[in-house]
């Protein structure tokens, strides 16, 4: 979906007069949001596309992570998809069944004590978001219909493990 899109899409939850009024900007800038950013058409650069950009310049995450805390979310990259034909989907499961269980296992030793501290958190977060990451990478060479790139992962992590 392209920016303006989203932003004509948050006009079923918010009024364009609302955020017009809440940013004290124009009504008409807000509805030029909305429209395409072409050299023909009537758009105009929105904060959406003006962020995608600021992101491009700094090439830092940090910007979206701010985004996503206060939308009550938390950012994980998606990894690389280089999916290539070759690779087995039953092992790239079962590595996720793996890392989940290792999940689980860093949550119940933590959870021992009826506490849980802020080293613990943070090991959770990190087993967390790794976990979420390759499960996406799975996801897409699902949906890409390969497994290769699974495949190296596993290889890498079982060096980096020795």
């Amino acid at each position: 979906m392209d920016s303006h899109e989203v932003i004509k899409k948050t006009f079923e939850k918010t009024s364009p007069k609302e955020i017009a009024s809440e940013l004290g900007i124009s009504l008409s800038l807000v509805y030029k949001w909305a429209q395409p950013n072409t050299e023909t058409g009537s758009g105009s650069r929105n904060p959406l596309d003006r962020v995608a950009r600021l992101l491009e310049i700094t090439d830092d995450a940090k910007l979206i992570e701010w985004l996503c805390e206060r939308a009550n979310g938390y950012f994980v990259r998606n990894p690389h998809s280089s999916c290539e034909k070759g690779y087995e989907v039953v092992p790239a499961t079962h590595e996720i069944v793996q890392q989940f269980a290792a999940l689980l296992s860093i949550i119940s030793q933590a959870a021992l004590d009826n506490t849980i501290t802020a080293e613990e958190s943070k090991m959770i977060r990190r087993t967390w978001d790794k976990l979420k990451s390759y499960t996406e990478g799975f996801v897409r060479c699902c949906e890409e219909g390969d497994f290769q790139q699974i495949q190296k992962e596993l290889q890498e992590a079982g060096k980096a493990a020795k």
